[in-house]
């Protein structure tokens, strides 16, 4: 009933940009937190960045002064701006969001998009 859809990754130059793109849609009542986990070959899936309905952010450490989320609510859209990038930030990138429908509040996760970070 909710439905992501990431977009934006793609092959960067070292020190380059990128903006990711997650919209929700579907019969949405409510959405709590959205943000991005990622996951890099051989290692376990770590957090991002998270934002919540507030406004308020939380950053992993090794992204802090780098990367930027935020979120339109009108169009049950975040966003991760990725600035300053580096090779160690090559990964799939996955949307999470936690949202109320019709069938209750259940997290929900998007397809994952490819960030590679290579010169």
């Amino acid at each position: 009933q909710v439905q992501l859809v990431e977009s934006g990754g793609g092959l960067v130059q070292p020190g380059g940009s990128l903006r990711l793109s997650c919209a929700a849609s579907g019969s949405i009542f409510s959405i709590n937190l959205m943000g991005w986990c990622r996951q890099a070959p051989g290692k376990q899936r770590d957090m991002v960045a998270l934002i919540g309905s507030d406004g308020s952010t939380t950053y992993a450490d090794s992204v802090k002064g780098r990367f930027t989320i935020s979120r339109d609510s009108a169009k049950n859209t975040a966003y991760l701006q990725m600035n300053s990038l580096k090779p160690e930030d090559t990964a799939v990138y996955y949307c999470n969001v936690f949202a109320t429908s019709i069938s209750g509040g259940r997290n929900y996760w998007g397809q994952g998009t490819q960030v590679t970070v290579s010169s």
